[in-house]
């Protein structure tokens, strides 16, 4: 029996009962992987091993929260927290709140074969309408008795080896007492935010089911590292998709095709392929995308931008397809747009995909990832472990923080010469990518660089004018390498931004970005207004690539000579989309709105039930897409396979 005295007492008892526990899950996760281990072929001891270091992050958030009553009692400035009586009633409390976890992580044990997911919060909703679930329970327990009498033993022995740790009662109460437990709470309150959101920094977004993708090299080993618990709790106010039958399977897959094939006798073209992706370089702010703005005056403030985009092929009408940065990357790597919230926090974040950084690697591309910030910010480095991405290049690589920014991560421009020279060491054909962050807030420049940049309108403009500079430096790099010329480059914007002009205050232009495609070595130059999205970027690369094999996106190809392609976004569970000139809201009930882009830019005649003929068929494709995407989410098919 351990006796816990003094003032840190409670606290000791908090730890050391949270780290049995730990214990526990780390058992349970290997008798998950034990019993499913056909569903898992060719994991490795060390790569289990990774994974089981990476559960502990899970396994902490799902045991702070199923234990945050319990945490609470102890970690108060209270005396009565010694009283036998208390102390009972705590260990009915652990027993009964951990039984519960417990019995969630043995349920997928026999659960998983059939969903192939971690159970999540939809299972709630998923069994509401079932009128014999003690029946479905009944012969659950039936099918799965050994787990019934695991799960017995394990809560019995947790009841049994409460007792061996045992608080006792401090000999005085006074002032120090209440000054030092006061402190312990604070302690605590830290250490408990800490660990549920997964760290401390700013730039760490609350952890969830993607972040798994850290440890794991596929999709489906995420269920692994992660616990069930944590799945549910995660997922409980989760969006969820409906099933939609607007058209037959065979209507819709004539209407809106998401398996690309090749083209007949294609010779694939072996280029590298780099894609840029700038931190809120929003259209508005690109001056060669804005000529008619101020009388034609307007220069914007990105001459380096403006000068390339003369060299490259380009479109007028170019969106994202989220408002967000965690929109971006599964949009332009992955070709799966955000709908309802962001995929790669979505309970279909597990789902098996494809990426053009996969597609490539089969191709034997080495393939890599640059991003400044610290590794794990913004979920990015989870994300390109699922992508296929096998090289991550983020701020730890770089180490060197005399060049850090003091928030994000490291400044544009370094960070861009550092990618340029790294790239030297991957073998060609390669696939890289990059993602800015010093065009973002709090909107500063390196010190040396103060006053270079114009202050514009907007706390912006100046960091984008930085931004804009450190593009320019590293193309004047990426020259001087023997891989430029056989090298596309794709130039995009994660997200739209604040906008100043009167033109980008409307709901279609807080989409507007550029996509650009730039190719030193060939012919590509041009513009066309064809619309053009971030999930169109994957496949219309791959088309120039000619690549020669069946592949899955959402997206269409920007060069084909088609335009009967359309945009689409999300905001809100509202869709926005963009078919010819015209711009339909739909707020999944009825169509909220029709402007004419071509002749109502501004948007002040809403033709809602007056262009029947427009809307009409707008509505019809815009239902192709949803059921589409909703159908393919929810049944995991996100390949081609």
């Amino acid at each position: 029996m351990i006796k816990l005295t003094g003032w840190f007492g409670p606290y000791m008892n908090i730890f050391l009962r949270i780290i049995y526990l730990l214990l526990i899950y780390a058992i349970l996760r290997i008798g998950f992987y034990w019993i499913n281990i056909t569903q898992f072929p060719g994991v490795s001891a060390a790569e289990l091993m990774k994974m089981m270091a990476g559960g502990i992050r899970f396994d902490i958030v799902a045991l702070f929260y199923l234990n945050i009553l319990y945490i609470l009692l102890y970690a108060l400035p209270l005396p009565f927290k010694y009283n036998l009586g208390f102390q009972k009633f705590c260990k009915i409390l652990f027993v009964g709140t951990n039984a519960l976890g417990i019995g969630a992580n043995l349920i997928d044990f026999a659960y998983f074969p059939f969903t192939l997911k971690r159970t999540t919060g939809t299972v709630f909703s998923q069994f509401s309408n079932e009128d014999n679930l003690f029946s479905l329970f009944f012969d659950f327990l039936l099918d799965y008795w050994y787990l019934l009498i695991v799960f017995v033993l394990i809560v019995w022995g947790l009841w049994r080896s409460y007792d061996w740790i045992r608080l006792v009662k401090a000999k005085s109460l006074g002032w120090q007492f209440y000054a030092s437990q006061t402190l312990g709470l604070l302690l605590v309150a830290f250490l408990f935010i800490g660990g549920v959101r997964g760290g401390w920094a700013h730039s760490t977004r609350p952890i969830t089911l993607s972040n798994a993708g850290d440890y794991v090299k596929s999709p489906e080993e995420m269920n692994i590292v992660l616990n069930t618990p944590f799945s549910i709790l995660k997922t409980l106010r989760a969006f969820k998709l409906k099933e939609v039958n607007y058209f037959s399977e065979a209507d819709l897959n004539v209407q809106y095709p998401v398996i690309h094939q090749p083209k007949d006798s294609a010779e694939f073209k072996k280029l590298n392929v780099v894609f840029l992706i700038l931190e809120s370089f929003a259209k508005e702010h690109i001056g060669a995308f804005n000529k008619e703005l101020q009388a034609g005056t307007y220069k914007g403030y990105t001459p380096f931008l403006d000068s390339l985009i003369t060299e490259s092929y380009s479109f007028t009408r170019s969106y994202a397809n989220g408002r967000k940065s965690i929109d971006a990357l599964p949009s332009v790597i992955t070709g799966i747009p955000s709908i309802g919230e962001p995929f790669v926090l979505s309970i279909y974040s597990g789902n098996k995909t494809t990426s053009i950084a996969k597609l490539l690697g089969d191709k034997g591309y080495e393939t890599a990832f640059f991003h400044g910030a610290p590794n794990g910010s913004m979920g990015f480095s989870a994300y390109m472990q699922l992508a296929g991405i096998k090289h991550y290049f983020g701020k730890n690589e770089y180490n060197n923080d005399a060049d850090f920014d003091g928030m994000w991560g490291i400044w544009d421009e370094p960070f861009m010469q550092y990618m340029a020279n790294e790239m030297d060491h991957l073998k060609e054909p390669f696939f890289s990518s990059f993602f800015s962050l010093s065009s973002h807030h709090p909107f500063k420049v390196p010190e040396k660089y103060a006053g270079k940049f114009p202050k514009g309108k907007l706390p912006l403009h100046e960091p984008l004018g930085y931004a804009d500079y450190a593009l320019k430096q590293f193309f004047e790099t990426a020259k001087t390498k023997p891989w430029y010329k056989n090298t596309l480059f794709v130039i995009c914007a994660d997200h739209a931004s604040m906008s100043y002009f009167e033109e980008y205050h409307t709901l279609p232009n807080s989409f507007a970005i550029p996509i650009i495609f730039y190719y030193p070595g060939g012919e590509l130059k041009g513009s066309s207004d064809k619309l053009v999205q971030q999930i169109d970027i994957m496949p219309t690369v791959l088309n120039y690539l000619e690549y020669d094999k069946p592949y899955f996106a959402f997206g269409f190809d920007a060069f084909s000579a088609d335009r009967n392609n359309f945009v689409v976004s999300n905001m809100g569970g509202s869709y926005n989309f963009f078919l010819g000139d015209y711009f339909m809201t739909y707020d999944s009930r009825e169509v909220t709105s029709l402007f004419n882009l071509k002749t109502d830019k501004l948007l002040k005649t809403n033709l809602k039930g007056k262009e029947h003929q427009i809307e009409g068929p707008m509505l019809e494709r815009l239902k192709g897409f949803i059921q589409q995407y909703n159908d393919r989410m929810i049944h995991n098919k996100l390949t081609a396979e």
